[in-house]
């Protein structure tokens, strides 16, 4: 691996490589990560995998158990009610608080997002929207403008991220989700806090049903 492309520590560009093998199914869901493989496939020594794995521990993605290693995390229906109740709380109150602190750029680019969205949609073109929706999302959180919650959405959504496919394909959802999206929308430009609130909450409350 080449540490001279940037300033960044090694153990951050290790830990993108290892997002990228979980999210990717590369590494499975309960698979054990062999320190010593792994850095041998990685070419670097032990000591930065180890601080890559404490990296993405601490973002929810690998498990550390006492005595046994670690794991890349396993989500269970528990685990995903537990998340979305608390991106219902999170989203929503980001929700409402952007439909006052938008400017009228912020909103513009989120009509746009929302374009992009539909057109994604008509061509069933399910990684492309999943990823204009993570989009969409965070450009809430930044118009909210709280860099706590932010912090806490950014890494139980990358917990979510493992179960997008099922979401996305189950009957009808990716035109459900769209809908909601559009709902959402409407009450930002409308700069209606209470059904900006509304809506978003729901839209994760049918996020819920639809991985169940």
């Amino acid at each position: 691996m080449d540490t001279k492309l940037n300033n960044r520590p090694l153990y951050e560009d290790v830990a993108d490589k290892l997002r990228e093998q979980i999210f990717s199914k590369k590494l499975h869901p309960g698979s054990w990560l062999d320190e010593q493989s792994l850095a041998d496939q990685f070419g670097i020594s032990r000591t930065p995998m180890r601080e890559a794995i404490k990296v993405l521990a601490s973002e929810g993605l690998v498990t550390i158990k006492m005595r046994r290693g670690a794991y890349v995390t396993e989500v269970f229906r528990s685990d995903l009610e537990q998340i979305f109740t608390i991106l219902s709380l999170l989203e929503g109150q980001a929700a409402k608080e952007a439909a006052t602190k938008a400017t009228e750029a912020q909103l513009n680019l989120l009509d746009h997002l929302h374009h992009r969205l539909e057109t994604a949609a008509a061509d069933r073109d399910i990684e492309q929207f999943f990823e204009i929706n993570v989009k969409f999302h965070e450009l809430i959180q930044e118009i909210a403008g709280n860099r706590w919650m932010s912090g806490v959405v950014g890494d139980l959504r990358k917990v979510l991220k493992l179960h997008r496919r099922d979401s996305l394909t189950s009957t009808g959802r990716l035109q459900n989700s769209l809908l909601e999206h559009r709902e959402i929308l409407r009450a930002l430009l409308k700069r209606d806090e209470a059904a900006a609130e509304s809506a978003m909450q729901k839209h994760l409350a049918n996020g819920l049903e639809a991985v169940r």
